[in-house]
């Protein structure tokens, strides 16, 4: 009997969870929610590999929906009752995660209570990639159910990729596949709370999808004078912020920063490589040509000896002709180059079949949000 209803509760939860994309899909999106990419992944490879110009392939957060319900509804009915029943792909005693190859189907359904809140910000900046004027950019930054101004929160920055802006990963409504997500991993307790923020990863006056992706090479001025400050300033976070100055180094254990290709890339070369002394948790998706290699990024760890690498995650598809190469330089012996980092401690590097494509990315992301700031040394 219990086999049984187990059996009738996946077959409405799978109901369920089709009727919800059927009815989004019917539901328009407006041209700053679609997430910015190349129609063909051809074009997109010859372009993005000499970096110059290119952009991640056009999907938006209905069609994913599909594209991932669709591969995990290929299994037998055994397969479909272990992934709704059995937790052992989830984080139950958060810290010893294991990452998945596809996101459990619960993941994708839209809370009616206990959902967090996006909300869209303006900051000041500079043009750090030009005269260093003065700026104004905007972010999305997702807060947790119940948030609550008198306690404390990480908070994890999470970049785009070459073709889009703070808007690409979609984190921009109720729809978000990203909010969805951290609803329901909050809600069944399987991850601690935490603050998201989508900024443009552009430090230039110009910042839209097509102007000079040089200026993703500076965001590290940014993040570091202005973004994180920001954050600290104006969220409950674990800073102690002040307007006369304030060290960012003391919270750095509650900072993390991943993104996907571009986003992947600032990640390595700017957040581990430049900032390890403020961040301290590192998630890079398909990282893009000109992330560092191995070598490189273990001669710049060398420039931050009292600092630790609480976790450093990485994914990339098989068969992404943009990316494989790239993100496996960066990380293939690297934990024989630094003593910082350590396979199956705090280091993950995760293969998995597929191309430069948001069926990735969300899975890295799923993964990260699973394994970011559990692992405090």
């Amino acid at each position: 009997m219990k086999k049984i209803l187990i059996f009738l509760i996946s077959i409405i939860m799978l109901l369920s969870v089709s009727c919800s994309v059927r009815n989004e899909s019917t539901e328009t999106r407006s041209d700053n929610d679609l997430l910015a990419t190349d129609q063909n992944t051809s074009k997109e490879t010859a372009s993005e590999t000499a970096d110059t110009s290119g952009s991640e392939n056009t999907i938006n957060d209905n069609e994913v929906n599909k594209e991932i319900i669709n591969n995990n509804i290929n299994i037998n009915e055994e397969e479909i009752m272990e992934e709704l029943v059995n937790e052992e792909n989830y984080n139950t005693d958060l810290t010893t995660f294991t990452v998945v190859d596809s996101i459990p189907l619960q993941m994708f359904e839209k809370r009616t209570d206990r959902g967090g809140t996006i909300e869209k910000i303006t900051y000041q900046t500079k043009d750090y990639f030009g005269d260093e004027s003065e700026i104004t950019k905007q972010a999305y930054v997702y807060l947790p159910y119940n948030y609550d101004e008198t306690k404390q929160y990480n908070v994890l920055y999470l970049m785009h990729g070459i073709g889009g802006s703070e808007s690409e990963w979609g984190m921009t409504g109720e729809d978000s596949l990203i909010k969805k997500m951290m609803d329901n991993l909050i809600y069944s307790g399987l991850i601690e709370p935490f603050i998201i923020v989508t900024p443009n990863g552009r430090s230039a006056a110009d910042h839209s999808p097509t102007s000079d992706f040089n200026s993703f090479y500076v965001f590290g001025k940014e993040l570091r004078n202005d973004l994180i400050p920001y954050i600290d300033k104006h969220y409950a976070t674990y800073a102690d912020y002040d307007d006369n100055g304030y060290d960012l180094t003391k919270s750095r254990d509650h900072r993390a920063m991943a993104g996907l290709s571009m986003g992947g890339m600032q990640t390595i070369n700017i957040g581990l490589c430049e900032c390890l002394d403020i961040i301290s948790y590192f998630g890079a998706f398909s990282a893009a040509p000109t992330t560092y290699t191995a070598s490189v990024i273990s001669d710049k760890l060398k420039d931050f000896p009292d600092y630790n690498i609480n976790f450093f995650y990485n994914i990339c598809g098989t068969e992404d002709q943009i990316a494989i190469a790239s993100a496996s330089a960066a990380v293939n012996s690297l934990t024989q180059l630094t003593d910082k980092l350590s396979e199956g401690k705090n280091f993950i590097w995760q293969k998995v079949s597929g191309g430069h494509t948001f069926d990735i990315w969300y899975l890295g992301f799923y993964n990260f949000a699973n394994l970011v700031f559990n692992n405090s040394q």
